[in-house]
């Protein structure tokens, strides 16, 4: 190739080297925004170099050859640009979709293609002569049907991005005005030169002065990166960072309107989003009275808020911050909101469980209390009697005189070992429940006729109305616990000639609720509610029958284990109702 270089190819040559240099230096800045502005510029680079050989070119056939180089910039230079600007004002998405990816791609590639292959179409030009009247050989041009086609494209997204960058400037705080700033005037450079061109304004004659206005904007934009951070500080940064955070924000003007937000917020209020710009804070939180003072009042700080948001209750920390700048016009009020349903959550659960854990705490110390004292004592007496017996030291008079004590004893001790045996074994992790369908009269007959021989003893009478073919769901030998509980109860508080009735009747939550009511001394008021709240009571019967404190801890226990209830209603001198209610199916089958 023979090149006869002139001032205008040398300084296109020189400034396409500085440019791919540039453009590396960029690219190594990392970043989306900022590899795709090195591209811009390799596009540029390209153009300017085979621009530049062509201007030092003297004959038609080379000049042919480096206008097809020079199209591979030409054509991917307003592409580059477009990326550049989505990505620089966070719309990336867009162009992922892949029709608006092949929507992009048409233009550029069909003009490659078709100068590449102008000569047997000359549909990109339709005559390209070699014009000596100058300075030096120039090529003229004659445009054919695609070349305007071409230059629509390129205008459209250069207008496209533009407008992307002016649309982010107006929104921008003022560092990043600084930025935007720079960018729409070294794109308007371009423009500027490229229109003038097309209009016939060409002092430089055939000379299109279009890439020199690239390069000059390059440079634009390398003022901006360094003395305005470009690319250090991008906007879109700030945006992200926003909307991935899981704090919702508010900015509010002087008069409590919405003026922006991030998409968390919606997380905490209920209303869309479409819904939220010039909407007033009172309309998003119309029951927070505390709340809203703080704003009205202009008072900075945090307060909590309960709110109902979609039947679920949120726990928010709401964090008032006003912002006073004499540089704006107006104040603002911003708004953090942060979610602590699980943080409240967490402690309500920490709190209960300490609860729970004072309780068995306590119910441990009674439990060992009974067995050091009250267990401890029946079998001693019962030891030294078995002592005084194998010594010959009392007669079978005397043995007779003290053996109903001993049976007591023992009926007490046995009663006392299989509740603190049955309670002990529900409170251990994993404890299994058996749970089956079985004759709820059959099981309280075989309870009735366990309590006969102490319920004759007091002369009391127990009276059953329960249907034969009663069937509940439930873990039987829990089920029978409760009942011998209650009913020993009843019994151990009754007079003589008192009575004992036990009834069943279906609920309509479709359980049967089995009563067992006395009419017995009946329990003080003061009782009962210790009772309500699970303390552990101990309390002697009519004959002076001890009693193990446990005896109704096991039984709403078991009730509740199975699904069912305890109900305890009582007055005194007129006697006790213990009602319990037991399933009559599965869970599976209720719901269905």
């Amino acid at each position: 190739m023979n090149f006869s270089y002139n001032i205008y190819s040398i300084v296109l040559l020189v400034c396409a080297f500085a440019t791919i240099i540039l453009s590396n230096t960029i690219y190594r800045r990392g970043g989306k925004a900022v590899k795709w502005f090195s591209l811009m510029m390799i596009s540029n680079a390209i153009w300017s170099a085979a621009y530049g050989l062509e201007l030092a070119s003297v004959s038609l056939n080379q000049i042919k050859f480096l206008i097809n180089i020079e199209y591979l910039g030409i054509a991917s230079l307003p592409l580059n640009w477009f990326f550049f600007c989505l990505h620089f004002c966070g719309k990336e998405c867009w162009y992922k979709k892949p029709l608006n990816l092949t929507l992009l791609l048409i233009v550029p590639i069909t003009t490659v293609l078709l100068v590449w292959t102008n000569s047997l179409h000359h549909l990109h030009y339709k005559s390209l002569t070699l014009d000596s009247t100058g300075p030096f050989p120039m090529a003229s041009i004659e445009t054919g049907i695609w070349y305007p086609i071409f230059t629509i494209y390129f205008y459209i997204l250069l207008i496209c991005g533009c407008f992307l960058i002016i649309a982010k400037f107006r929104a921008s705080d003022p560092i990043y005005k600084r930025q935007n700033y720079s960018i729409i005037i070294a794109a308007s450079i371009p423009w500027i030169a490229n229109i003038a061109y097309l209009l016939g304004i060409r002092p430089l004659g055939h000379v299109d002065v279009t890439p020199f206005a690239f390069i000059i904007t390059c440079f634009f934009i390398l003022i901006g990166i360094y003395r305005f951070k470009l690319f250090d500080i991008i906007p879109i940064a700030r945006e992200k960072v926003l909307e991935l955070m899981q704090d919702g924000f508010l900015v509010l003007d002087q008069k409590n309107r919405i003026l922006d937000y991030n998409k968390s917020i919606t997380n905490y209020i209920n209303h869309s989003e479409k819904e939220l710009i010039g909407t007033n804070l009172t309309d998003i939180f119309p029951n927070q009275e505390e709340f809203l003072n703080k704003i009205n009042e202009q008072t900075a700080g945090k307060i909590e808020l309960e709110l109902d948001i979609n039947h679920k209750t949120l726990y928010l920390e709401v964090d008032i911050l006003f912002l006073y700048d004499n540089k704006i016009n107006n104040d603002f009020t911003i708004i953090k909101l942060q979610d602590l349903t699980a943080i409240k959550a967490d402690a309500i659960k920490t709190k209960e469980q300490a609860t729970e854990l004072e309780r068995l705490n306590q119910l441990k110390d009674r439990i060992f209390s009974i067995i050091a004292h009250d267990l401890r004592g029946p079998l001693v007496n019962l030891s030294e009697v078995l002592k005084m017996i194998a010594n010959d030291q009392i007669t079978n008079d005397e043995f007779k005189t003290i053996s109903p004590t001993l049976s007591k004893d023992i009926i007490y001790t046995t009663d006392l070992l299989e509740n603190i045996l049955h309670w002990s074994r529900s409170q251990l992790e994993g404890f299994g429940i058996n749970k089956e369908f079985f004759n709820l009269r059959r099981l309280i007959k075989n309870e009735i006729d366990y309590h006969l021989p102490s319920a004759t003893l007091k002369e009391i009478k127990i009276i059953h109305d329960v249907f034969p073919n009663e069937v509940v769901y439930a873990d039987m030998l829990m089920i029978q616990i409760v009942i011998r509980n209650i009913l020993n109860n009843a019994i151990k508080f009754c007079n003589k000639n008192c009575e004992v009735n036990i009834t069943a009747n279906y609920q309509k939550d479709g359980s049967i609720m089995v009563c067992i009511k006395d009419n017995g001394i009946g329990i003080q008021k003061d009782v009962l509610e210790k009772l309500s709240n699970e303390e552990n009571i101990s309390t002697r019967g009519t004959l002076n029958e001890k009693g193990t404190g446990l005896g109704l801890i096991v039984c709403k226990e078991f009730m509740k284990k199975n699904d069912g209830r305890l109900e305890i209603t009582s007055e005194k001198g007129k006697g006790s109702k213990f009602c319990i209610h037991i399933p009559t199916k599965n869970k599976e089958e209720a719901l269905n």
